[in-house]
């Protein structure tokens, strides 16, 4: 299915920028107002995250939000 390819791809593109600022799940999850547990099950493009929280990653990470919908991608 697309959409589910479109939210790995957002996933691994935050735990991406994640790891390169070298925070745990928990810190990003603090930093962007939301729980663990969630911000595990958008890296692993389990959940459709809204706009407003994938802004709020986006600016937590210090990157702009379309760096979350790069399909080429490194980790």
């Amino acid at each position: 299915m697309v959409l589910t390819n479109r939210l790995e791809n957002i996933g691994l593109n935050i735990k991406k920028y994640r790891k390169q600022m070298k925070l745990s799940q928990v810190e990003l999850a603090v930093e962007v107002g939301i729980d663990r547990a969630y911000l595990s099950e958008i890296e692993n493009g389990r959940t459709n995250p809204s706009v407003n929280v994938l802004y709020a990653i986006a600016d937590a990470l210090k990157i702009e939000i379309e760096n979350l919908f790069a399909t080429e991608f490194k980790i």
